[in-house]
């Protein structure tokens, strides 16, 4: 894979200080992955209760708050930090969180793994980087996919995993980032997605075995009320420029309350995560303050980010080229 190394900017901070704020640890990982765990299994338990009386007055509503949160187990969250190896100091203590968030969310995590830095590496240079490929645009139709769910979405996810179960690589990407001669990676994530697969389809068989066929939508179909981790990770590189080695113009931090902060991992802080990606999550806030004073005034909650993607994309539509300059933002 070409990967001519980008000198990025990176705004200065002291090495004494950088040391300190990579210092990673166990029970702040714990903390996170813990409580999301168990505010998994409460949702879920919810969710249950709920179907046991029958009223959808209490069905729709245990069902919305259980997707809403669940869908940050996957890459818009957990699996995108617990790729970085950074919420705990063990590494065993990573993997396995890795793995567990993995199966939960129907997450390749070898795949993400690998795409992932690159995607650091060579962040919004087209071509060259294409996790994320520009223009990204959102369409009305989203919006009532992101409140249920998008079948077409979840019907190609299924297609990629049946195919790397097959042993298949397709597409440029696929091919760039798993070559033929890298044979042990390609086969861990052959083999990852297997057990993914025979995994589910043994969990699927004992609820029905057991009568328990609603714990299929409960624990084995994360696929709906991605409302939430959609308007928080959307807005990362939309409608901003590309081909620039300097963060600031390619990534947008959002200022959020605590609660989507905790269930993003404080990935609203994405331009300092993509600056210094060995930062932990929970350390992100403490980085932003070391780094505001030569950044771009960042969008003032959700709601700010996505006025300001909209315009963009209606401006797009006359000036298909037109990207926004983080530093004009007041």
């Amino acid at each position: 894979m070409d990967e001519q190394r980008i000198k990025w900017y990176r705004i200065a901070v002291e090495k004494e200080k950088l040391t300190e704020l990579n210092r990673r640890s166990d029970l702040h990982g714990f903390l996170q992955c813990g409580s999301l765990l168990l505010l998994g299994t409460l949702t879920g338990s919810g969710c249950y209760a709920a179907c046991q009386t029958g009223n959808w007055l209490w069905i729709l509503p245990a069902f919305f708050v259980h997707g809403t949160l669940i869908s940050f187990f996957g890459p818009p969250a957990a699996i995108h930090e617990l790729s970085h190896g950074t919420p705990f100091k063990t590494k065993f203590l990573n993997e396995l969180f890795f793995r567990i968030f993995g199966f939960l969310s129907w997450t390749n995590f070898v795949f993400f793994r690998t795409s992932h830095p690159h995607h650091h590496q060579l962040t919004l240079h087209k071509g060259r980087d294409l996790e994320i490929v520009l223009p990204l645009h959102f369409r009305p139709v989203d919006a009532l996919y992101s409140l249920t769910f998008n079948p077409f979405w979840v019907i190609q996810q299924f297609k990629t995993h049946l195919r790397h179960s097959l042993g298949k690589i397709e597409g440029e990407w696929e091919s760039r980032i798993f070559p033929e001669t890298d044979v042990a990676n390609r086969r861990a994530l052959f083999s990852w997605v297997r057990i993914l697969l025979l995994g589910h389809l043994a969990l699927a068989v004992l609820f029905i075995a057991t009568g328990q066929w609603i714990l299929i939508t409960i624990v084995q179909l994360p696929f709906y009320c991605s409302w939430l981790a959609i308007l928080c990770g959307f807005p990362q590189h939309a409608g901003l420029k590309s081909d620039i080695d300097d963060f600031r113009y390619l990534c947008r931090t959002m200022l959020l309350g605590p609660v989507p902060r905790y269930l993003y991992w404080n990935m609203n802080y994405h331009t300092e995560h993509h600056m210094y990606p060995a930062v932990p999550f929970w350390k992100l806030p403490e980085l932003h303050r070391l780094l505001r004073h030569d950044m771009p005034v960042p969008n003032k909650g959700i709601l700010s980010a996505w006025k300001e993607i909209l315009r963009i994309q209606k401006k797009q539509k006359t000036e298909p080229d037109y990207t926004f300059d983080q530093f004009e933002r007041k």
